[in-house]
């Protein structure tokens, strides 16, 4: 019962996030950027002022799908930000970029993080199958061997979540930073609205690791339970 209430606490709070961050971005989204350049041009400057010439930008579709992918060293922005010029658009551009950043300079948790992806990319796509079925074989037949690996699946995707959280801080960190020395963001609407948007992105990706390690203690504790 206890778990209940804490993962359903955990989710309402992802839900309220998630909201928050929605309803930042579309506010800051009407905001303008009196610089008058767009999500492109900050991605593009802040990538020529750090020296990153092999970096492409590129336009990519869906909404909120901006994303840097370090494998083929592209910073993806979705067709908002990439056209916009908006504060929301020049502040997720320049945290994708931020990204760009981490990875030129050898940032020690993207490289950690980037090192987990092929391993990750496994473990989610069999986790909630492995544990479906390590439950069901626990409560029929006590063998707990499957629900063991779907437990240690799960571990690793939820250690995956908490890497993740000092590179996306740190990305933000960067870009913040970077508007700022540029002058890019060079009023107080401009700079709050930017460091705002940011930190309600960062805490969408709090709640997942939480929620995430939530879910694991439960099904630790039902492992363990049942060894016991």
């Amino acid at each position: 019962m206890s778990y209940w209430i804490i993962f359903g606490g955990i989710m309402l709070v992802s839900m309220i996030v998630q909201w928050r961050f929605k309803s930042k971005f579309k506010k800051y989204s009407e905001t303008p950027l009196s610089s008058g350049m767009t999500g492109r041009d900050v991605a593009e400057k802040m990538l020529h002022d750090h020296g990153i010439y092999d970096v492409q930008i590129i336009s990519a579709q869906g909404r909120l799908s901006d994303h840097y992918n370090p494998a083929n060293r592209t910073v993806n922005l979705s067709p908002e930000v990439y056209s916009g010029r908006s504060v929301a658009a020049a502040a997720v551009a320049a945290h994708e970029c931020g990204h760009a950043v981490q990875h030129a300079k050898a940032y020690s948790w993207l490289q950690f993080r980037s090192a987990m992806v092929p391993i990750v990319s496994v473990a989610s796509n069999l986790v909630t199958w492995v544990l479906m079925i390590g439950v069901l074989m626990m409560a029929f037949s006590g063998n707990p061997y499957v629900l063991a690996i779907g437990v240690a699946a799960l571990a690793i995707t939820t250690l995956f979540s908490f890497v993740t959280l000092p590179v996306e801080f740190d990305a933000s960190r960067r870009a913040l930073a970077w508007l700022d020395n540029k002058g890019i963001t060079h009023s107080t609407v401009e700079h709050d609205g930017a460091k705002d948007a940011l930190w309600w992105a960062a805490m969408t990706y709090v709640v997942a690791a939480l929620s995430s390690l939530v879910t694991l203690l439960y099904y630790a504790s039902m492992l363990l339970g049942r060894r016991d």
